[in-house]
């Protein structure tokens, strides 16, 4: 029997109000300011109209205090079920917080109610992807997309997830179909370029130059077009076209990131001092017991795509994807450059309580009955504290590429989110510095527990370097790990059809093409740069 939808809320009343009226408007043209105390004014008079209750709960989103806009949903939920625009928004902001599960049980109820609203059913794919039910996400794109064949972002997020499963050519036509109805749209350019594996025509190269010249662009329009085309220059090895356009993509970004280089020195400095050997010592026995994680962390476009893909491949071991679960626990500490002080007061019960918790969150993306699973966030570096006090038993790769591959192949990417450190050489170089500080202080504290694996060494003897790795981390050999590249699991990162290939040695001295442009990043780097591969 079909379930009967709640009755909707009459919203007549509340819109004729001058002062909805007037939140309404400026809520349309982002006036934030003006809207916030207008809307309290209201809920003072009524505390319980649910229009004003959701436009409040707007405004708390747009400025990013998702919690505060969740509690309001919420409220206006309850006084309204049939409210279904407070439940999408509610989805939406679950979603934003990494809560996918509870986003999925809104968006479930959503489907039921109004199964032909085409924002609630994007957003629906969206978040199936994010938990790796790619077949079911794909179906729903391509439901979406018969009702909606012409929206061009619905066709980008139709391609990513073709591209995800290995669908390259399918997904190389999505990313065209939404070019055709959009060709200033910078984001499905770099979306192609990200595929790594195909390079731009002179059509290509004059239809984005044909868009950066208008003046009707948008930054994040232009900026995707920069790196759309540095990688187009690139391919034609014309490094100093290549390299204006990384360098103007990136400072177009670095205007919109609030990143400053000083606090993760700060955080390394507060991870050193309290990781010392009696401070283990005396924690030893401590944290929760399972060996099931097996974390892959280091710099971004280090490898670690390479290892997971190859460990993946191991009958006993399974891939999920770059897990948001420890940078959450140590957000429930406090701020970066805090919470490893306070970390040092947990109690046992509260170290086990930890690490048994991101064992449950994680969970939702673990699809086999295989003993092991990866967790290959690379920023876990920061939360190397975290890890080995609530996750003794854990394994941990440290995935090193020397520093100017490394770092000037962030510079060229354009991360979808995160990665605030990537859009300024220096601000590269002391991150780089940072990391490497902090991982040789780990190797001196906790001899052993990282196994550190060089991207180079991997390319050069990949055989020698996988028996060693598997080895290490004390799992039998396994012949398909050499035949990595033969696996087809979804794949979520940039390097997502470079694993789908066997190794090649060529992109590990890309770099080389910009070494005159270079300077800032050596700089910042330091006595690193010299040192590699040693961890100093």
């Amino acid at each position: 029997m079909s379930r009967i939808a709640p009755p909707a809320p009459d919203f007549a009343p509340a819109l004729a109000n001058p002062l909805m009226l007037s939140a309404a408007l400026a809520l349309f043209d982002n006036r934030l300011h003006d809207a916030e105390p207008l809307l309290r004014q209201r809920l003072k008079e009524n505390p319980f109209d649910v229009a004003a209750i959701r436009m409040m709960a707007e405004v708390a989103g747009r400025i990013g205090r998702l919690k505060d806009a969740e509690t309001l949903l919420r409220r206006a939920i309850t006084l309204s079920p049939g409210f279904f625009a407070a439940r999408s928004n509610l989805a939406t902001v679950l979603y934003r917080q990494h809560r996918v599960k509870e986003a999925l049980i809104e968006l479930d109820a959503l489907r039921t109610f109004e199964p032909d609203d085409i924002g609630n059913a994007n957003l629906h794919a969206a978040a199936l992807g994010q938990v790796g039910d790619y077949d079911e996400a794909i179906g729903l794109y391509e439901h979406v997309l018969k009702r909606a064949s012409k929206h061009p972002k619905i066709w980008m997020s139709y391609g990513h997830a073709l591209k995800t499963v290995g669908r390259q050519a399918d997904s190389i036509a999505a990313y065209r179909t939404a070019i055709s109805l959009a060709p200033k749209l910078g984001e499905v350019w770099w979306s192609l370029a990200n595929l790594k594996t195909i390079k731009f025509d002179d059509a290509d190269i004059a239809a984005m130059e044909a868009a950066l010249a208008g003046n009707d662009l948008g930054d994040e329009d232009r900026f995707h077009l920069h790196f759309a085309l540095g990688k187009g220059r690139e391919d034609r090895r014309d490094g100093e076209a290549a390299f204006r356009h990384y360098d103007q993509g990136n400072a177009l970004r670095r205007e919109q990131i609030d990143y400053r280089a000083k606090d993760t020195t700060a955080h390394v400095d507060a991870a050193i001092a309290l990781l010392t050997p009696e401070f283990l010592a005396a924690r030893n026995g401590q944290g929760c017991t399972a060996r099931d994680p097996i974390f892959i962390l280091g710099m971004p476009r280090a490898g670690s795509t390479l290892i997971e893909q190859i460990l993946s491949s191991h009958a006993m071991v399974e891939g999920t994807m770059e897990l948001p679960d420890m940078p959450a626990l140590a957000k429930q500490l406090g701020d970066a450059d805090h919470w490893p002080k306070r970390l040092a007061s947990l109690p046992a019960e509260a170290l086990a309580r930890m690490g048994e918790s991101f064992l449950e969150t994680s969970s939702i993306q673990r699809k086999t009955a295989k003993p092991f699973f990866i967790d290959k966030l690379p920023n876990n570096w920061m939360n190397i504290a975290l890890i080995l006090l609530t996750l003794p038993g854990a394994r941990i790769i440290d995935a090193r590429r020397h520093p100017l591959g490394c770092c000037f192949s962030n510079f060229k990417q354009h991360f979808a989110r995160g990665q605030g450190f990537s859009y300024s050489l220096d601000d590269m170089g002391r991150y780089y510095a940072d990391y490497v500080r902090l991982m040789a202080h780990v190797d001196a504290v906790a001899p052993g527990r990282v196994t550190r694996v060089i991207y180079e060494d991997m390319v050069e003897d990949s055989e020698a370097q996988i028996r060693v790795l598997l080895e290490k981390l004390g799992l039998p050999f396994d012949e398909a790990c050499l035949r990595f590249y033969q696996n087809d699991r979804a794949v979520r990162t940039a390097s997502s059809e470079q694993v789908r290939q066997p190794i090649f040695r060529d992109g590990a001295e890309q770099w080389q093409m910009f070494d005159p442009w270079l300077g800032p990043l050596k700089q910042a780097l330091g006595d690193v740069l010299a040192a590699y591969p040693a961890a100093k």
